[in-house]
């Protein structure tokens, strides 16, 4: 039992870190410049973009305020939908399947394409265009956050253990019984699988819908500001800004999985 948390823990934690060190190291040492023949003007070393970072602190964390805004906001709305959305169609399995292949083509929509026309579509949904800004970021993230939550929920409702709904239904339990017993907490595995991959996916929807805004604020628009205006250093410091907050939000949901799936892990 050892053995394995030390294998958990090297492939988790070690394996990653080492990899990062040794980037780091290439990086900083231009090292990594040589190998694919870049400068240190388009990119920059780390220690620059460290620098700015500390000199711009203010600046990035309102931007970043920002971000995390539209990216916990889609994710939130997303992930209720698509549980809701996978509720519906597993009460309903006979038009569920077709509902949930419609839902996943909207995963397939570039976006890139999406974010523009979702801006057009909130033109007049406020005279503020920091509202409706924010909103149609918000939908983009939702959209792209919606598909996996609802896909993955309706497996966890619907791959139930071996007689076990049989089971409910001889003790005469009412459907509500057995989706608050037993389809509910069922589904929790496959929720936190589906965050996995709706995490990252807010972070680069919200990075994406800042850089077609109307509103220039957030840390993907700022990215898009510096390129234009050749400030390579400064739009590292931003695409630095955006791992952390990826890393962050995905440390965060690890932690939270490990403790709400503690008991279910033990048995």
């Amino acid at each position: 039992m050892k053995t394995k948390r030390i294998l958990s823990l090297v492939s988790s934690f070690v394996l990653p870190l080492a990899f990062g060190t040794m980037i780091y190291i290439l990086w900083q040492t231009e090292i990594l410049h040589r190998i694919i023949g870049a400068d240190t003007v388009t990119l920059p070393l780390p220690s620059r973009i460290g620098e700015i970072i500390g000199a711009n602190s203010q600046s990035i964390a309102e931007h970043t305020k920002i971000t995390l805004k539209v990216a916990v906001g889609g994710l939130l709305a997303g992930s209720i939908l698509g549980y809701l959305i996978a509720v519906v169609a597993a009460v309903f399995r006979k038009w569920g399947a077709g509902g949930l292949a419609l839902v996943s083509a909207f995963n397939a929509i570039p976006i890139v394409a999406l974010a523009p026309v979702v801006n057009n579509w909130t033109r007049d949904m406020s005279g503020e265009v920091d509202i409706r800004s924010t909103a149609a970021k918000i939908i983009v993230v939702t959209i792209f956050c919606t598909a996996s939550m609802s896909v993955n929920a309706y497996r966890g409702l619907t791959e139930l253990k071996p007689f076990s709904e049989d089971l409910m239904k001889s003790y005469a339990a009412p459907k509500i019984v057995v989706f608050a017993k037993l389809r509910l907490p069922n589904s929790l595995p496959y929720v936190f699988t589906a965050l996995r991959v709706s995490v990252p996916s807010s972070v680069i929807g919200a990075l994406v819908a800042e850089y077609f805004a109307e509103d220039t604020v957030g840390v993907g628009r700022q990215i898009r500001e510096n390129i234009v205006k050749g400030q390579y250093p400064t739009a590292w410091a931003y695409i630095a800004v955006a791992c952390l907050i990826g890393i962050a939000m995905f440390v965060l949901l690890t932690i939270v999985e490990r403790i709400v799936l503690k008991n279910r892990r033990r048995t």
